[in-house]
């Protein structure tokens, strides 16, 4: 017995290396499977949780959505911006959003997108480290806050989106539009909305027309309230008008 038990802590000592290491890998460096993966990033010494789609079948190198999610699914579960807009699109047709699709989850509902422009750029940063994705087809949209998300980091930072979607989103016509007028832009908004009003897309479209924006659409949806984003994402053309931008901005 003493021999017994001698060899079966042996055996479990030789074990433990291997299950420690197992355990404390880094996430991004698992191995790379179709579905929802949970990834983090720590900025300022904060541990930020978000969520990478990876489709099954895509082009190598892989073009990349950024979603920026409303005020409902802010918290740091990292899960809840999956359940609206762009991933319960991709959970009902999957062969339709053959891009990876990057899911950041803000903390606060009381603070704007831009705010946490610095969490969105090491998420991309970190998605293009861990996967093999096309920088000339990366996609900004977003849907409420996100919408305004979309249009406010977009205008921050054009060089870096090779077209936008921003749903029943808000912002200032005058400060937004100038710096987005070379951009693609597809937004979307309900006529019913009581939460942010139509009259905010309106706004914007009205200021890009102004601009000479070469390449916009805009889609309202009559009777529609504040979810847009349903019918949004179902629009069928929508996928492969994302795929048909590179940037700086061609066809």
């Amino acid at each position: 017995m003493p021999a017994l038990r001698l060899v079966a802590f042996l055996l479990i000592a030789l074990a433990l290396p291997a299950c420690s290491s197992t355990m404390t890998r880094p996430a991004a460096t698992s191995p790379a499977s179709a579905g929802f993966h949970e990834r983090a990033v720590t900025l300022g010494g904060t541990l930020h949780r978000y969520v990478v789609y990876i489709p099954r079948h895509a082009p190598t190198p892989a073009p990349v959505i950024m979603f920026l999610h409303g005020r409902g699914e802010c918290g740091s579960d990292a899960w809840k911006p999956v359940a609206q807009g762009i991933g319960r699109a991709i959970m009902n047709d999957a062969a339709r959003w053959p891009f990876v699709v990057i899911f950041p989850q803000k903390p606060d509902p009381q603070r704007q997108w831009e705010e946490y422009t610095p969490l969105v750029m090491a998420t991309l940063e970190a998605t293009r480290k861990e996967l093999p994705t096309d920088p000339t087809r990366t996609y900004l949209t977003g849907l409420s806050q996100g919408g305004h998300g979309t249009w406010a980091i977009a205008a921050a930072h054009p060089t870096i989106w090779a077209a936008i979607a921003p749903i029943c989103g808000y912002g200032d016509p005058a400060t937004l539009a100038p710096p987005l007028a070379a951009m693609p832009i597809w937004c979307f908004h309900g006529d019913a909305d009581p939460v942010i009003k139509v009259e905010q897309t309106r706004a914007m479209v009205q200021a890009l027309q102004a601009a000479h924006a070469p390449n916009l659409i805009a889609t309202e949806y009559p009777g529609v309230d504040h979810n847009s984003w349903d019918r949004a994402y179902a629009e069928p053309e929508l996928p492969g008008w994302f795929l048909k931008w590179h940037r700086p901005h061609t066809p």
